[in-house]
């Protein structure tokens, strides 16, 4: 298999048993641990559908810390939680991977550092990271969208590793994808307002297209390649299971990061790459 090739042609890339099946439960069971631990004085629900209301202080503070997002569909009208907080969040975010010396090891790997190069980063960083919960029954559809619109860089560099903690279906949310999508070029940013708050910024009005995407249905222990101009976007879980996922986006260092993208970080935890591993 040429990796490098398939991925230029089709945008994205499916690679099975890339991680053990131990790593995945490692990651599982961190993830419960930090639930755990999470006290919610500050409820902020994720949400694909109306992105710019959405982006409260919390979200948009969140590059470099470790914030917790609840569903949609979590609450009940007073407000109160339907279920166990456990059974409630929507994700983890956005830097796991530089603060949790578990999530740093998982995403550091030299095989990884390995595959980044291959697909043409020639100094890969690593941006964000999100653990995502896709509840069941109540785990949210995620529109059709291009990672570079909200990881934007000048040249386009985002990279994606999605890697399936859980077995991934069409009844519990599984990605699908637009093959050869990338070469669509990108539709539109989401950028930091200058009164405060986000926008979108449209580059090509032309609408993402939704015929012609493909199921993504995968084993646990399998990691999807995104290119961050694929389109892309996963179903509501409707199933009794959940369907853990981590993710982990890069881009490359020479490319040109703009300062009114959404996430950005203090200097005192800037950007790094498959440098050295914490001892945690």
């Amino acid at each position: 298999m040429d990796r490098a090739r398939d991925f230029a042609r089709q945008g994205f890339l499916v690679l099975p048993g890339f991680v053990s099946t131990a790593a995945c439960d490692a990651l599982k069971a961190r993830a419960e641990e930090l639930v755990a631990g999470f006290r919610p004085e500050t409820v902020s629900v994720f949400s694909t559908r109306d992105q710019t209301r959405t982006s409260d202080e919390y979200f948009l503070a969140s590059g470099d810390e470790l914030r917790f997002f609840f569903e949609e569909d979590a609450f009940r009208p007073d407000g109160s939680l339907r279920q166990d907080k456990a059974l409630s969040l929507n994700k983890i975010g956005h830097a796991l991977h530089d603060l949790d010396p578990l999530f740093d090891r998982f995403s550091r790997t030299p095989e990884l550092a390995g595959l980044a190069s291959e697909l043409g980063l020639k100094q890969p960083l690593l941006l964000q990271s999100m653990y995502i919960f896709k509840q069941p029954h109540i785990g949210g559809e995620v529109n059709c969208h291009q990672d570079a619109t909200f990881l934007y860089t000048e040249p386009s560099t985002c990279l994606g590793f999605w890697f399936a903690l859980e077995d991934a279906t069409l009844e519990n949310g599984c990605l699908w994808a637009l093959p050869g999508g990338h070469t669509l070029g990108l539709k539109k940013r989401f950028v930091r307002a200058e009164g405060g708050g986000t926008a979108f910024q449209v580059l090509d009005s032309t609408p993402l297209p939704n015929e012609g995407m493909v199921p993504l249905e995968v084993k646990k222990g399998t990691l999807v390649v995104l290119h961050g101009l694929l389109p892309h976007k996963s179903g509501a879980n409707t199933s009794s299971k959940s369907r853990h996922a981590y993710s982990v986006h890069l881009i490359d260092g020479t490319a040109h990061y703009p300062k009114d993208n959404w996430l950005q970080r203090a200097p005192t935890l800037p950007l790094r790459g498959f440098g050295p591993v914490s001892n945690g």
